[in-house]
């Protein structure tokens, strides 16, 4: 390509707006003096400048370092302009690329334009016109750059509600790791977490971009010297091969990787990965600084979490404790609460009730009977109970109402123990319910119960078969039983019984 002459023109620098921020440069063309001159007054102007001859090596450079912006000429030997600019719009988000161009091919710099170009320098042009559009692109660039900012802000505050919101583990990684992706447009994202047991960190959970490549689903970090790197310089920020010694096996075109500690009452209890494939991809100090916080708002959730959930495992210990010990009292009714709570959820599901009520449905049957231990009388002599001795156990549920309510995690439990012999026709007790006054999880203790009962031993009688036991619930629907949680339950417990043929699992005869 011939010389192309310069206007050279004073620049008023006062004139123009700068930036507190450095910003950088990538000048091509194939025209040394032309790369000299621009990358001379565009370094007075405070940005940092880097130089190549032609497309094929800015490919290279914009591998291993982050522009601003690339002023390219339009024709060059090996990769011309458009094919560059083809490249940046594949490979490089918010990298602004301006074309320079002679009069002759000013129809091909719009065209260029069309395709994604900011702007275009016609030669020969005055350094003054050349500035005052990079300055103009770097405005639009930080307002992009800002816009940007305040989507990531918005998404951190969506996100702290939703962690707000659940105390679900599983949950909160999931919500965590979809942030994470989402905000750092990388290929890969992954959690850490320490476990109880043993201490040591291991991987919870990941997850990728849809287009990642098998390379990043098949790579392994090394965890360990993840975490000790962490321990010393407290996060980690490596770039190309120097990312490579934290993996185990290293995706290939490594481009960026990142890892910060999640630390929750001044213990680390896990650390979020990223990494990037793309060519020319880093982490900026800006993303990192996002990551941070995003690792603080995710600890706390998490251990919340982890919390709730040691809290809900003693609160199922404590239900099965107290419902042992009235076990422990009589022989013919041992396993008679679990039988009771297996049949209860498989009548909750059957009326698809929501996982919150169907955990109170299953605390409330293992508890039905525990007014039983107020009961001072053998109800289990054989024959039947005297009058007297009737109208003592007739108090059970009333007993194991009081028995529950100075324990206020249980208070939601109570009207399943204090209400499951109520009757649909109202000739129950204590309360002499009737219909859907009768709460729905008694409705549903109360047939599961019923079953129970007839299809197990007791002092005075035999078991009945199956068969039977279903007779009287269809004989009594309407009656003693809701008809609507009485048809869920004959429904449910043939399902059941079928699946359990199919398994070889034992079932009531």
């Amino acid at each position: 390509m011939s010389q192309t002459s310069i206007k050279l023109n004073l620049v008023n620098i006062d004139a123009v707006p700068t930036s507190t921020d450095v910003s950088k440069i990538l000048v091509v063309d194939d025209e040394k003096v032309i790369r000299e001159i621009l990358a001379d007054f565009l370094t007075l102007e405070g940005f940092e400048v880097v130089t190549a001859a032609d497309g094929a090596a800015a490919v290279e450079v914009l591998k291993k370092n982050h522009f601003n912006m690339v002023i390219s000429d339009l024709k060059m030997p090996r990769m011309g302009g458009l094919e560059l600019l083809e490249h940046i719009q594949d490979h490089h988000d918010n990298l602004l690329t301006v074309i320079m161009t002679g009069f002759g091919t000013v129809e091909t710099a719009i065209e260029a334009m069309k395709k994604g170009a900011y702007d275009y320098i016609l030669k020969p042009f005055k350094v003054e016109e050349v500035v005052h559009i990079v300055h103009r692109g770097m405005e639009k660039q930080r307002l992009i750059s800002e816009n940007i900012r305040l989507k990531e802000i918005l998404s951190l505050h969506q996100l702290s509600e939703q962690l707000q919101s659940t105390l679900s583990l599983d949950e909160v990684i999931e919500s965590v790791l979809a942030a994470l992706i989402k905000n750092l447009k990388c290929d890969y994202v992954g959690i850490n977490l320490r476990a109880k047991s043993s201490g040591r960190f291991t991987q919870q959970s990941q997850q990728t971009d849809p287009d990642a490549s098998a390379d990043v689903m098949a790579a392994a970090l090394d965890a360990d010297l993840i975490l000790d790197e962490i321990r010393h310089n407290k996060y980690v920020l490596a770039q190309n091969e120097e990312a490579y010694r934290f993996f185990k096996v290293v995706p290939a075109d490594l481009s960026s990787f990142i890892a910060l500690p999640m630390v929750a009452r001044q213990e680390a209890i896990g650390f979020l990965t990223a990494f990037s494939c793309t060519p020319g991809f880093h982490f900026t100090v800006g993303q990192r600084k996002m990551m941070d916080i995003l690792c603080s708002r995710s600890a706390a959730a998490i251990d919340n979490a982890e919390l709730y959930g040691g809290l809900k495992q003693s609160f199922r210990q404590t239900i099965q404790a107290l419902a042992r010990a009235l076990e422990a009292m009589d022989t013919y009714t041992a396993g008679h609460s679990d039988r009771v709570t297996l049949y209860s959820r498989i009548v909750a599901r059957q009326l698809h009730v929501s996982e919150d009520e169907l955990e109170i449905i299953t605390q409330a049957a293992m508890l039905h009977d525990i007014g039983k231990l107020g009961c001072h009388t053998n109800l289990n002599k054989p024959g039947k109970l005297t009058d007297e001795e009737y109208e003592i156990f007739k108090q059970h549920p009333t007993y194991g109402k009081e028995i529950l309510e100075p324990i206020e995690f249980l208070n939601n439990v109570i009207p399943g123990v204090e209400y499951h012999h109520e009757r649909w026709d109202g000739k129950g007790y204590p309360a002499g319910l009737k219909g859907t006054d009768i709460p729905l999880v008694a409705r549903i203790l109360s047939v599961a119960d019923a079953y129970d009962a007839m299809t197990s031993d007791r002092a005075y009688r035999k078991a009945l078969l199956h068969e039977n036991a279903v007779d009287e619930i269809k004989k009594f629907a309407g009656s003693q039983f809701d008809p609507t949680t009485a048809e869920a339950f004959l429904e449910g417990i043939e399902e059941y019984r079928q699946d359990c043929l199919r398994r070889n699992i034992p079932v009531p005869k």
